[in-house]
């Protein structure tokens, strides 16, 4: 055994031991850190900002952001793209650099996406105290705002001493390869610790591979499962994020084609099948198509495969109906596998699809059951077209215009990058899915501001790929400081800009609810003290253009088709700005979700709201 020892420090020896970890899954290699993003204060400059000057670029490069938030997010886009096979780093100061992390990291944590996060910490030898940015607490003297980070993370430590590191850096690297325990890892980094010397050990920089495991399902739990399958009539797969994070297209669809089960998705499953496939019905749940919102309600059997459950896929527990429905879940965690008093099929998702066809090679459904949901299907195109056709080319565009004119614009290859406001609603309906990777939404935690950084991650994992970021201008408006990153970058992320004055979904959200809309438009306040005056007059495309993009604007339909037509052929960072029809143009929810409403109010609007409410909320059920 090597007993050499080098003389580094913390910081030193922390980013050199990055550098040498990698994941390896089906005989293919993958750097598990491959890059760090970092803002620099007293917290980190002297410490980390100095290690990563010292290794050098090719050892770990380094991306300059310029919001903590969003280089999370930027980390969390590369992690997606890379099938969660290769994360990066992002390193702060203390104090409010480290607290910005928290909302990045819960989006990690909650999408089950991995991201190493090293924030700055207070002295460990508490030599100056209280410093800079201390929050000081009077019975917790250990306490320091780091803490925030714990309940979003999926392991954290604080490194009080330099010897503590080389644990907790094994552990860490861990828990971000492994694919059921994945998310934010924190180490919590004291400033003083992270420039003291240690004689480490050179085994701890030796090359270390963390092989990401398919588990195959149990044989008991298997047999159970294909029982299950054989014995329901109207079965149905909701396919979740975990078959893209296991690369499990391919298995999905042999499964499907064998046995001609239809598939429903979630928002981070879509795309599991390709749109045109015979037995893609799209999406589930509150903002899915009408076919798989009806199969669903009529299911004798779910087979969810790598999903959560969340309350917009069971549409708030009201959608799966039929009285005598079960669930079988194939999952890579047990926790989810469980859900819904399921059946459970502990296993990487696409070692358990393979295992399934198997076990269920030579069984079909029934060929009326075919023939619905195929017509379904024909029938929910039709709402599609309907949506993305444009009668007047010279017409303001709608919403759904403006992605039926982006669907006439990509590739198979293309990326759509979205999470927050009315458009997940509309592209879970409507869009037409062609790769795994297309469809990339965040709809685990909807983050307002993900999409501009996370376009970078996914360019930096992906690089040649058109990769479109749509927004709206209230999540613009959230966070539009990464532009200049893309800018100094040279990376082409396209950014499609909606103008429509507001909080467009939430301000329909506030109008069903009983909420009229309140708080919801950008607009001048007026006389009467609400914001009912003039749009304001804010010009996002020149503040884009002010960050160093290229801006197109479009006013019709046929000007937009040009302008998005332009942004794929070019090759710097481009914003095609849109101000859109405010009129609804997306075909309306087709399942119900949970949104309390006052239960006694005096404006009329929340009193028929709530007769609404309680009609839907007694169709709730437990699932036992």
């Amino acid at each position: 055994m090597d007993q050499s020892t080098r003389r580094l420090t913390v910081a030193q020896a922390l980013v050199r031991f990055l550098s040498a970890q990698y994941t390896e899954r089906d005989g293919v290699r993958h750097r598990l850190i491959a890059g760090t993003w970092g803002i620099f204060g007293h917290g980190n400059v002297a410490g980390i900002g100095q290690a990563l000057l010292e290794a050098g670029e090719q050892a770990m490069p380094f991306h300059q952001g310029r919001n903590e938030q969003a280089m999370v997010h930027a980390a969390v886009g590369y992690a997606r793209q890379s099938g969660r096979l290769s994360a990066q780093a992002v390193t702060t100061s203390i104090g409010p650099g480290a607290t910005n992390l928290v909302t990045g990291a819960a989006l990690a944590t909650i999408n089950r996406l991995p991201v190493l996060l090293l924030p700055g910490d207070y002295f460990a030898t508490r030599a100056a105290d209280p410093l800079l940015q201390q929050l000081e607490h009077p019975v917790e003297a250990d306490l320091s705002v780091n803490d925030t980070l714990r309940p979003v993370s999926r392991y954290f430590d604080r490194i009080t001493r330099p010897e503590a590191l080389v644990p907790s850096a094994l552990a860490a690297m861990r828990v971000l390869a492994d694919p059921a325990e994945t998310g934010a890892v924190t180490l919590a980094l004291p400033q003083d610790v992270q420039a003291e010397a240690y004689d480490w050990p050179e085994e701890f920089f030796a090359e270390r591979v963390w092989r990401v495991r398919r588990p195959a399902p149990d044989p008991v739990e298997l047999a159970e499962a294909a029982r299950a399958i054989r014995g329901a009539e109207r079965p149905l797969i909701v396919a979740g994020g975990g078959v893209h994070h296991s690369e499990a297209e391919t298995a999905l669809r042999e499964l499907v084609d064998a046995t001609g089960i239809p598939v429903a998705s979630t928002q981070a499953g879509k795309g599991s099948l390709r749109h045109d496939h015979p037995a893609d019905l799209g999406g589930i749940g509150h903002t899915g198509t009408a076919v798989s919102d009806d199969l669903a309600r009529t299911a004798d059997l779910v087979i969810g495969v790598g999903t959560r459950y969340t309350d917009f896929t069971t549409a708030s527990t009201t959608l799966f109906r039929n009285p005598g429905v079960r669930f079988v879940n194939l999952n890579i965690t047990a926790f989810d596998a469980h859900k819904l008093a399921a059946r459970p099929l502990v296993a990487d998702a696409r070692a358990g699809l393979e295992a399934l066809a198997e076990a269920l090679a030579g069984h079909r459904v029934d060929a009326a059951y075919e023939a619905e949901y195929r017509l379904g299907k024909e029938r929910w195109e039709q709402v599609v077209a309907d949506a993305f056709r444009a009668d007047d080319e010279n017409a303001v565009p709608t919403q759904t215009q403006v992605l039926g004119a982006l669907d006439g614009v990509v590739g198979d290859a293309d990326v759509v990058i979205n999470a927050a406001g009315s458009l997940p609603g509309d592209l879970h309906k409507l869009w037409r899915a062609r790769s795994p990777r297309q469809y990339h939404l965040e709809y685990g935690y909807s983050c307002m501001g993900y999409e501009i950084p996370a376009g970078i991650g996914v360019q930096q994992a992906a690089p040649g790929t058109p990769v479109w970021s749509l927004v709206g201008d209230g999540t613009y408006l959230m966070m539009p400081t990464e532009i200049v990153t893309a800018v100094q970058e040279s990376l082409p992320v396209n950014l499609v800009l909606i103008q429509n004055h507001g909080y467009a979904s939430i301000g329909g959200l506030s109008q069903s609810v009983g909420g009229e809309r309140f708080g919801t438009a950008y607009r001048y306040r007026a006389a009467d003290g609400t914001f009912s005056g003039a749009p304001l007059p804010v010009d996002l495309a020149a503040n884009a253009a002010s960050l160093g993009m290229d801006v197109i604007r479009a006013k019709t339909v046929r000007e937009l088709r040009d302008a998005l037509a332009a942004a794929r052929a070019s090759d710097r960072p481009t914003c095609v700005y849109v101000e859109t029809d405010p009129a609804p143009s997306a075909p309306p929810a087709q399942a119900w979700w949970d949104v309390p409403v006052a239960e006694v109010a005096s404006r009329e609007a929340a009193v028929d709201a709530r007769t609404t409410y309680d009609g839907h909320a007694a169709e709730r059920r437990r699932h036992l």
